[in-house]
């Protein structure tokens, strides 16, 4: 069993009384009805136990002056991060972690809490709008090895942070990281999220984030999912106070026999807040997705506006997806939304542009462009989105 492999040195106790409750999930449980957990905890893991030599310039972004911040194998990396100051901002990587304030949600979170391999905490001052992005590289090498970074966000009010995250692995070797996001974003306070996952076909990568609004604050997040053999991002956002906005995007491009589960919640708790949500996939060979948008409003959240949107490209007869957008309203004074379509690539749009010239694979990838070019756009730094833009092009999916 999963536990049992990398049960070893766990600190925490109420989360080693969680795990000893909480079990695999199993496809039985609706949240997990689609995404199989059986190889994972099949596979022997282990904990990383020397610092792997690792090369980060093909994963820094053109353009962009990043303070990075590396893990190596869930290890904080120091040799490897940038170690100039920033003004407003404070930096902290221990290996501690605490309980949830709302208790576990799952097996998984549980275990992040238990094993923590190193839990990095940004602090942004009131006030600072951080000049420089923070990029943070979760790196793995070492095969069969888990990671369990955690990673917290605080914002203090009217304060500005823009953070880049990039899941990547040097080499196709089996390995699992199980990382955990906490965020808090003061009043009046703004962050926005770049997610690119870039893990081998062997990789399993299951992301857990909570994050919570306070008044006039706004989030935005754009997941962009370029490969990854099993990936499950859960996206909890808890709009905690009023005027709050809440922007969520993401694409995801599954081939081979990839398997990737996007589910989030957006749980808008008080008056007079914003989210929005647009996922697209493009879904090929024998891959599999699942796409799971929630939206509950509650009964004292009048004058909410939320709107989802979830679309699905199958290029191939083999590729399945699964989606279920949701909203559960309990209050009477809202405007929310939702829908979710699944087809096949138009055959009367492949043929005008055959006729005109163009090969079967690149009509095909200029359908496919223009398909999601319209999450992609939702990316406001233009050195992030060509990068992403760039290594699709490479991987022949998209048209440059």
């Amino acid at each position: 069993m999963l536990l049992d492999q990398v049960s070893q040195g766990i600190s925490n106790d109420t989360a080693r009384e969680a795990l000893n409750t909480l079990e695999l999930p199993t496809t039985r449980q609706e949240d997990w009805r689609y995404t199989r957990v059986g190889k994972l905890a099949s596979e022997e893991w282990k904990w990383s136990t020397s610092n792997h030599p690792f090369d980060i310039r093909p994963f820094q972004i053109n353009g962009i002056n990043a303070h990075h911040i590396v893990l190596v194998d869930g290890k904080y990396r120091p040799d490897l991060s940038d170690q100039s100051e920033l003004t407003g901002i404070t930096l902290q990587a221990s290996q501690e972690s605490s309980a949830p304030v709302n208790g576990y949600r799952h097996f998984f979170e549980a275990l992040s809490y238990a094993l923590t391999t190193t839990h990095i905490k940004l602090d942004v001052a009131a006030k600072t709008n951080v000049g420089r992005i923070i990029h943070i590289i979760h790196a793995t090498t070492e095969p069969h090895v888990i990671s369990q970074p955690m990673i917290t966000i605080t914002c203090g009010e009217s304060s500005y942070i823009h953070i880049i995250e990039s899941f990547v692995s040097s080499q196709e070797i089996p390995a699992f990281t199980n990382r955990t996001l906490k965020i808090q974003i003061g009043k009046n306070a703004s962050l926005n999220l770049d997610k690119i996952q870039q893990e081998s076909d062997e990789h399993f990568l299951m992301n857990e984030e909570r994050i919570h609004l306070d008044t006039d604050s706004r989030y935005t997040e754009n997941t962009l999912t370029i490969d990854g053999g099993w990936i499950r991002n859960n996206t909890h956002v808890s709009m905690d106070g009023k005027n709050a906005d809440a922007n969520l995007h993401g694409i995801y491009l599954p081939r081979r026999k990839q398997h990737i589960d996007n589910h989030t919640l957006i749980d808008h708790r008080v008056p007079h807040c914003n989210s929005n949500e647009l996922y697209k996939g493009l879904l090929n060979d024998h891959s599999t997705g699942v796409f799971n948008g929630k939206v509950y409003v509650q009964p004292d959240a009048q004058k909410t506006n939320a709107f989802q949107s979830n679309a699905n490209i199958l290029l191939s007869s083999d590729a399945q997806i699964n989606t279920k957008p949701e909203l559960e309203i309990y209050a009477d004074d809202v405007k929310c939304s939702h829908g979710s379509t699944t087809g096949q690539i138009d055959e009367n749009a492949l043929f005008y542009l055959k006729a005109r010239g163009l090969g079967d694979d690149t009509a095909r990838r200029l359908l496919n462009s223009a398909f999601i070019n319209d999450v992609l756009n939702k990316v406001e730094n233009a050195f992030v989105r060509q990068y992403v833009i760039d290594d699709l092009v490479k991987k022949e999916l998209l048209i440059g």
